[in-house]
């Protein structure tokens, strides 16, 4: 790579390049402000063709103001007590001269007509409904609405007007960023070789969001879109550092000059991490193919931010090392490089074996019994991905929300009172152009009231000339709940359908279930295209780059393998609520419907990642000596320490933002920590080995005719004799000769 001579060369060049843009990102986005939109769009549904009818019909509620509900339970004492409703007449009057609060309708008040619905006298709860111009301050209505709180009276806001998700921390993300430091410690022992890895993703990571928030100013940006971007970009940042810093340093120790070691990091590990970044590109971008635009965008933020961590990862990383000189290796190595004599230690001399590293004697093993190695990995993917088969996909609602939370409060007081449906409406809109469609409405109507799980039913008698009638259902249950969920289904397939087959009736089901319901159907119904294009291209990537057919097939094969894993382990920890309560998210709830997505973009981009890393270096080996045993044993051996070091990187980054506490993230964060992990020592370090050793030879057969038509992709580069654990193997002792090969002759150097 021509980039690496320059980076090192300009060295201040490019840090003050990167420094400048840091620096005018800032001050454009202090001049331009911060404009994050949590908008969103659905897709063409049944549930978004029902608001259509109505905001045609001029039905649809007023979009300057919102609605929402003060609750309160007493204990000790009636709900419709004197003292009570003057004590709550008082506290209402608070909220009525709040700015903003347009009007409250009180359970007490004789002129309000649905006061006798606000009132449960069994339970001693009673709510009253606001309704307030759009921005009014939340916080005040609170305020005021608590000063009720005694020992006898509890009191909870809620409702549309005044919903606020459950917040969570943001300090554990920083937990990720100490633990990568002390693991990359751990591995190196230098300072520096730790710093640099963590200094150039944070900037990379820093660099995109700044520009993804400066962006909000022409395009909706969402808050979980920059949450994504730095859960996703920071990993691979890290990730991608650390291989380049890693070959750095082996070249360094084989005698290189750091703008020679330099280069040849660029020009193997670096082409690496521009394959890699590309493919996890590709995967995020290609979730355009779903059509939701909140998808669309946190997959293009995520995007940007791994194109950014790849920019600096070969540039600012090259100008940071030459810098910093040798001090990139630790002290020992250093010492090492300046006394010859002190790295091969007696034991090693000429001849004598040398104890092979962890990675060795694991590549060893696994060619030793590589049936019982890969049945015991595919056993264990196997056990994770079990829970899939009961996967859920929909909407958590207030009743999965932490105890203690505003939110699951009110829903608590509201549902103790008036049901766990109260705020759950299932609405039914019908055209009714003539009156025998208006009768069959109201013949609808009545018998929906029949239908299992259907606590009340409200609708207002068809009358002559009226297009568009509706009915208001409160179900018995939760929107998360199965039961609203099989209400919804029974309307459509079977009670809509046999009232419409009378007349010209055309109804259409909405309401906030219904829609969640839709938008997890369409999701889910476009999740095998995207899963299949993007399977597809990485197995043309991968072939082009290895000239091989098994290879990238089993690598897509066993990507979607660890997609499948990431997906059980969400189910397992949010669905059935195995880890709800650690990661302090509230309880069991269905799995949010954009997440199945996420994970198959994310967790095929970052397995292709490991895919790369680990092939390359075999096909590196069997380009040079055509013996596909010691291609895969010495790429495993070589690889296997830094795959297995990213892997535990990344798992530490990820599950810390799954300790934020906001269920999304968290379910993002440990679906994929678990699944890396999964995917580095399960998949990539056993699986794929031993089925290539079965494989054997055939592992880099490609068709004449493929090898005439497709271009050639160089992943690894030209060889470099850098590599001191470059070392033939003799024997499957784990043994190493240290011979003559060890100077950088022979077929073992690169």
């Amino acid at each position: 790579m021509n980039l690496a001579p320059w980076c090192s060369r300009r060295k201040r060049t490019v840090l003050g390049l990167w420094v400048m843009s840091l620096v005018g990102l800032v001050v454009a986005i202090v001049g331009m402000g911060v404009h994050l939109s949590d908008a969103t769009d659905s897709p063409a549904s049944e549930s978004t063709t029902a608001y259509g009818i109505l905001a045609q019909a001029g039905m649809f509620p007023d979009t300057t103001t919102e609605t929402g509900n003060l609750v309160w339970h007493v204990e000790g004492v009636s709900v419709d007590d004197a003292t009570v409703q003057a004590d709550v007449a008082a506290m209402l009057a608070d909220v009525a001269a709040i700015p903003g609060v347009r009007s409250v309708a009180s359970p007490y008040d004789a002129a309000n007509p649905a006061a006798a619905t606000q009132i449960s006298s069994s339970t001693g709860t009673a709510f009253a409904t606001i309704t307030v111009d759009e921005g009014v301050d939340i916080d005040a209505v609170s305020a005021a609405a608590h000063s009720l709180d005694s020992a006898s009276a509890h009191v909870a806001v809620g409702g549309k007007a005044f919903y606020v998700q459950p917040g969570g921390s943001h300090g554990p993300e920083g937990l990720g960023v100490v633990a990568a430091f002390a693991i990359l410690f751990w591995m190196f022992r230098s300072k520096w070789a730790s710093i640099l890895p963590i200094l150039t993703g944070l900037v990379g990571v820093g660099t995109s969001l700044l520009v993804v928030v400066l962006a909000s100013s022409w395009t909706n940006v969402s808050a979980t879109s920059l949450t994504m971007g730095s859960l996703i970009g920071l990993g691979v940042g890290i990730d991608y550092a650390l291989f380049i810093v890693n070959r750095h340093r082996k070249a360094l120790m084989a005698g290189k000059s750091v703008p020679e070691a330099i280069a040849v990091a660029l020009n193997t590990s670096g082409r690496a991490v521009i394959f890699a970044g590309l493919t996890v590109i590709i995967a995020l971008l290609g979730m355009v193919v779903v059509g939701l635009g909140v998808l669309t965008g946190m997959s293009q933020a995520a995007a940007l931010t791994v194109l950014f961590t790849v920019a600096a990862a070969i540039t600012l990383l090259p100008a940071l090392l030459a810098m910093i000189g040798p001090k990139i290796l630790s002290k020992r190595q250093r010492a090492e490089l300046a006394d010859p004599t002190s790295v091969a230690p007696a034991t090693a001399a000429a001849g004598r074996p040398v104890t092979a590293g962890r990675s060795t004697r694991w590549a060893l093993l696994v060619q030793r019994a590589p049936r019982r190695m890969a049945a015991a990995a595919l056993l264990v993917v196997l056990a994770l991905a079990a829970p899939v088969m009961s996967l859920n996909v929909g909407d958590a609602d207030a009743s999965a929300d932490p105890v203690g939370s505003p939110t699951r409060e009110y829903f608590d007081l509201m549902s103790t009172g008036f049901g766990a449906g109260y705020d759950n409406a299932v609405i039914l809109v019908a055209t009714t152009p003539d009156a025998a469609a208006g009768a069959a409405f109201d013949a609808l109507v009545a018998q929906v009231a029949s239908v299992d799980d259907v606590a009340s039913v409200a609708a207002a008698p068809y009358t002559a000339g009226q297009q568009v009638s509706v009915a208001s259902i409160t179900p018995g249950s939760s929107p998360q709940a199965q039961a609203t969920t099989d209400l919804i289904t029974t309307l459509r397939d079977t009670v809509i359908p046999a009232a419409e087959s009378s007349s010209d009736l055309q109804v259409s089901v909405t309401g906030t279930a219904a829609v969640s319901m839709d938008l997890a159907d369409a999701l889910m119904s476009k999740l095998p295209l995207y899963l299949g294009l993007i399977a597809l291209l990485g197995f043309l990537l991968l072939a082009m780059a290895f000239r091989s057919i098994l290879v990238p097939l089993v690598g897509a094969v066993s990507n979607i393998a660890t997609i499948v894993v990431g997906m059980g382990v969400v189910t397992a920890l949010f669905q059935w609520g195995w880890g709800t309560g650690v990661l302090r998210v509230g309880g069991a709830a269905p799995i949010i419907y954009i997440l199945p997505v996420l994970i198959v973009g994310i967790m095929f981009g970052l397995s292709m990642d490991y895919q790369v890393f680990l092939v390359s270096r075999m096909h590196e080996e069997w380009t040079h000596t055509r013996d596909s045993a010691r291609a895969i044993r010495l790429g495993v051996s070589e690889t296997g320490r830094v795959i297995a070091t990213a892997a535990t990187i990344m798992f530490c980054v990820f599950a810390s933002f799954a300790l934020t506490g906001e269920r999304i993230v968290a379910m993002v964060g440990m679906g994929l920590a678990l699944a890396v992990v999964v995917d580095a020592f399960v998949v990539r370090l056993t699986l794929i080995p031993a089925l290539m050793k079965l494989i054997g030879d055939r592992n880099w057969a490609y068709p004449r005719w493929a090898e005439r038509l497709t271009p050639h992709l160089s992943v690894e580069g030209a060889p470099e004799a850098d590599d001191a654990d470059d070392l033939p193997l003799d024997a499957a002792d784990g043994t190493v000769s240290m011979g003559a090969t060890a100077s950088g002759s022979g077929p073992a150097t690169d």
